[in-house]
């Protein structure tokens, strides 16, 4: 009868695990299949990625050019059709969009564009609007509030 207490895999199934460095005996003692002294014996060595052989690596060969601005401000977009999905009189801010899916908590910086048609009244509080969007929110009889 087959119990908890003598289950065992199939024959084979099961392949050991090599243990390197545990005698002459298994095959894989002394050296432990590192060869015999060399860069790639030590300990803590090993060839990095993109490491050559001493030639000049790529990263290194091919010009550099451009430069990363590190205070870039960068906006998420959502577009005054995806608004259509709140509720008349609604106040749209981050933890709505947030919560409607539309951005993502990493997202720092949320810009209204103009695309598509709002037929419902809401108050908006986002960092930027363009002129479009703005237009169509205030011809919806909608408001457009500063972000906190």
């Amino acid at each position: 009868m087959l119990t908890l207490s003598n289950l065992s895999p199939n024959p084979g199934s099961r392949k050991q695990r090599k243990r390197i460095g545990r005698g002459p005996g298994t095959g894989q003692g002394k050296t432990a299949g590192r060869g015999h002294k060399g860069f790639k014996a030590r300990s803590g060595s090993g060839i990095k990625p993109g490491f050559e052989g001493g030639q000049m690596p790529l990263q290194r060969r091919l010009p550099k050019r451009g430069f990363s601005n590190p205070f870039k401000v960068q906006y998420v977009v959502v577009n005054v059709r995806d608004l259509d999905r709140f509720e008349a009189g609604s106040r749209v801010d981050r933890q709505a969009l947030l919560e409607a899916g539309l951005i993502a908590a990493k997202d720092l910086h949320i810009k209204i564009l103009g695309d598509g048609d709002l037929g419902k009244p809401l108050t908006i509080a986002v960092e930027k609007v363009s002129a479009a969007a703005r237009q169509k929110i205030e011809d919806a009889k909608g408001t457009i509030e500063a972000a906190e």
